[in-house]
């Protein structure tokens, strides 16, 4: 019996790695995810779907959107800033929050948070009863049936178990070191090149 490497450990449960983090190896080989940490919102055989949680879209605003979307914004939706969530639907927005808040059409990732592609959170977050952590991103990551897996077996990514602190309150340029990380990993061994054992 040989031991499980904990950076590639799936869901026992489910076989999959939703509500889990991916990040990105120097061997991605994709400079739009170079050094990314997804949040997998779902992952099952009719493909993956998560958000980019440490790149920002441009200096834009929470704040800034809701005033494109013709939404009264305040001190807090000020200081929010919008997130690349990833390459696909770009204009579409996702709030990625803690469970102590849900509304119409949240999806419930895990027993911690929940995505919201729905206008109620913005309005909330702006009122001051939205939830405790929240961040808002344009666009998604996505892949088709099997895609992931194969990317992970091609040593494109890690998977990582996240929690508040993480997700919500590390700097996003110190996201990527602080999740290798928690698995040990030690930042000066890895390499550029892919290989297979």
């Amino acid at each position: 019996m040989t031991e499980k490497d904990p950076g590639t450990e799936k869901d026992p449960a489910t076989g999959y790695m939703t509500g889990r983090l991916l990040v990105a190896m120097p061997t991605i080989g994709d400079p739009r995810f170079e050094k990314s940490v997804i949040y997998m919102c779902a992952h099952s055989e009719e493909g993956a779907m998560g958000l980019v949680v440490n790149k920002l879209l441009g200096s834009l605003t929470v704040s800034e959107l809701m005033d494109q979307l013709s939404l009264q914004g305040s001190a807090a939706t000020a200081r929010m800033p919008v997130h690349f969530g990833g390459p696909v639907e770009t204009g579409r927005g996702f709030v990625l929050h803690t469970l102590d808040h849900t509304y119409d059409g949240s999806l419930q990732i895990d027993e911690r948070v929940a995505l919201t592609a729905t206008l109620d959170v913005l309005k909330a977050i702006a009122a001051g009863d939205g939830p405790r952590h929240a961040l808002m991103a344009l666009g998604y990551a996505g892949w088709g049936p099997g895609q992931l897996d194969e990317e992970i077996q091609a040593n494109g990514w890690l998977e990582v178990p996240p929690d508040d602190e993480l997700v919500f309150g590390t700097a996003l340029d110190a996201m990527w070191d602080r999740a290798l990380a928690r698995l040990g990993v030690d930042l000066s061994m890895l390499s550029t090149e892919a290989g297979h054992a």
